[in-house]
């Protein structure tokens, strides 16, 4: 019953996404013409040029693209995936019936469409969704060519505002290349989260003093690595710990009262899952 559950609530995670993303498109880049890459960024100008619905021709690329990749890579995108790749696109579509364009500012539906296109697409990705597209043909490309897939990518969606360019003009171009920035920036926060933790790593000759203040005066766990000096060969112990941001200087003075010449290394962790912090 919990299996189901969860498989229902995923379905409904991904409808959510897609949503999302497919109100960023039809209310913001689309009637801006702006191709912020992708599959949705070709149909864009194919709408724009033809007067195409963007929801079929997205069906109509992806198709292709899913029996190719199904027959060289085998199935590796999934029943998710061809959810919410159907969806996205029917949703468009209907979407383009009631949209009524929010800005004429390009500027500002670059920003507001890369952000609302890129956080549905994260929601997507966190419930195990993609909305195929580029994706496929990346891993495609990537297949016949030394190139890796996030190469590939780059490739296909530096195409595709190349080819809007052409046909809308070099500025829109450059909107739709800050669209594709903001977007992934957005699925980048919602997949990783927010920069709210710290990791330290800390080289001393107390280490085990040092540990055991960070129990005492943070109520923070630690633990003890083994390393060893490249340049003396001896055997050295490393503290790692996990903070708060708000705990970071009070741990920075826990290593300066115990040893001030100890080695501290200090940076940003986007998600911590466990004891402590988020539940797992």
């Amino acid at each position: 019953m919990n299996k189901v559950l969860k498989t229902i609530g995923g379905y409904l995670g991904i409808l959510f996404g897609v949503t999302i993303t497919a109100f960023g498109l039809s209310w913001f880049l689309i009637p801006s013409r702006i191709a912020a890459g992708g599959v949705s960024g070709l149909a864009t100008v194919t709408y724009h040029l033809f007067d195409i619905p963007v929801g079929l021709t997205m069906i109509a690329l992806n198709i292709p693209l899913f029996l190719v990749s199904f027959i060289v890579i085998g199935s590796v995108f999934g029943i998710r995936t061809v959810f919410g790749t159907i969806t996205l696109s029917v949703l468009i579509d209907v979407f383009a019936n009631y949209a009524v364009p929010i800005t004429t500012d390009p500027l500002l539906a670059a920003i507001y469409g890369g952000v609302l296109s890129g956080l549905g697409l994260g929601i997507a990705f966190r419930f195990g969704g993609s909305t195929g597209g580029t994706d496929m043909a990346a891993q495609l490309i990537s297949r016949f060519f030394p190139i890796s897939v996030g190469q590939a990518l780059l490739i296909v969606d530096g195409l595709v505002i190349f080819l809007a360019g052409i046909f809308f003009g070099p500025e829109l171009a450059l909107y739709a290349l800050l669209a594709v920035f903001i977007s992934t920036k957005t699925i980048d926060l919602v997949q990783e989260g927010q920069s709210y933790a710290k990791a330290a790593f800390i080289i001393s000759d107390h280490s085990e003093q040092i540990g055991q203040s960070v129990l005492s005066r943070l109520d923070r766990g630690a633990t003890m690595l083994q390393g060893k000096g490249v340049f003396t060969g001896s055997d050295r112990e490393v503290l790692f710990v996990i903070v708060s941001r708000s705990e970071i200087s009070i741990l920075r003075q826990v290593v300066q009262e115990i040893d001030p010449k100890a080695f501290l290394v200090i940076s940003d962790v986007r998600e911590v899952l466990g004891e402590g912090f988020k539940r797992l």
